[in-house]
């Protein structure tokens, strides 16, 4: 084995794998967003790779990387102001939207209405 692993051709390598119990399959991704707490972090344009051994599955994401704040301080202004609501209702309503700042709007209104 010339050059170790590095070396092997990748369908040697995918049967040399097959027979350990690992199966890898490409996903057809082109973003992986990740929210975690108040970070939402974004791999766009995102390559991934599904990997499966005994029965547990794993993902391998790689692209370019983009973090940021889950809601933006515009958009909690926003919807405080045209909503006529208090920051927490507004920041609660942004994450009910996934960051939709008119849908948001829309609920709170609505809510408000009742």
């Amino acid at each position: 084995m010339v050059g170790g692993m590095g070396g092997m051709d990748p369908k040697q390598m995918q049967k040399m794998m097959k027979q350990m119990g690992i199966n890898s399959q490409e996903i057809a991704a082109e973003r992986v967003i990740i929210e975690a707490g108040d970070e939402r972090i974004t791999i766009e344009p995102a390559q991934v790779v599904k990997i499966t051994m005994q029965g547990q599955s794993s993902f391998q994401i790689s692209g370019v990387v983009k973090t940021e704040s889950a809601t933006r301080e515009e958009d909690i202004t926003l919807v405080m102001e045209k909503a006529n609501v208090s920051r927490e209702k507004a920041i609660a309503a942004l994450k009910a939207s996934n960051g939709d700042i008119a849908e948001a709007i829309i609920q709170l209104q609505s809510e408000e209405g009742q």
